[in-house]
């Protein structure tokens, strides 16, 4: 449009301070008008979708049962240390039967049974109901193994090996088997 067909270029008027072939008024205008309308149109049925939505939910919603009740806490106030309200409060706090889904990926569920195993390894505790029997500490428990030694099964006669059998190969544990998790570590 700058370039005239013959091949030379038309002297630039710079006397307004800007190019005059660039944009037009009238284009900027209608899309900028156009686009308000849209965003009007769509706002508009936007709503319309949702309180559509909102009365069809409304009306297909079961009723309330003992699960799904609507409950006013206010009438509880501060919550003084009186038990009975204590006890209102959890029976409207509890909404659903155990057991619940867990929200910690289980980890303290893991942190907790290493702890109860670590009583049972660190301390005396009964072995059975009778209180007949007692379980020792894990360290006291190897320490008396370590004194006293293990029992020793009688010597059992072995066949001689078949051609090509040879002495097993059995190589100990790198450890004992049991390793806190990363959870458990961060603790403490």
């Amino acid at each position: 449009m700058h370039t005239p067909d013959n091949g030379e270029r038309e002297p630039v008027d710079a006397s307004a301070g800007f190019e005059k072939t660039d944009v037009r008024v009238g284009g900027v205008t209608v899309f900028i008008v156009s686009m308000a309308i849209f965003v009007a149109v769509v706002a508009i049925v936007a709503w319309g979708l949702g309180k559509a939505m909102n009365a069809h939910m409304a009306s297909v919603d079961p009723k309330l049962n003992k699960w799904s009740k609507t409950v006013d806490v206010r009438e509880l106030g501060n919550m003084p240390s009186s038990t009975d309200l204590q006890n209102k409060m959890g029976e409207l706090t509890r909404n659903f039967p155990s057991p619940s889904v867990q929200n910690d990926d289980g980890l303290q569920d893991v942190a907790d049974l290493h702890a109860r195993e670590d009583l049972l390894l660190d301390n005396y505790t009964w072995a059975n109901a009778d209180h007949t029997k007692v379980r020792i500490p894990i360290e006291q428990a190897m320490q008396l193994l370590a004194q006293r030694g293990l029992p020793v099964a009688p010597a059992v006669e072995h066949a001689k090996p078949m051609a090509g059998d040879g002495a097993p190969h059995v190589t100990a544990p790198q450890t004992n088997g049991f390793a806190r998790t990363a959870y458990e570590q961060g603790q403490k």
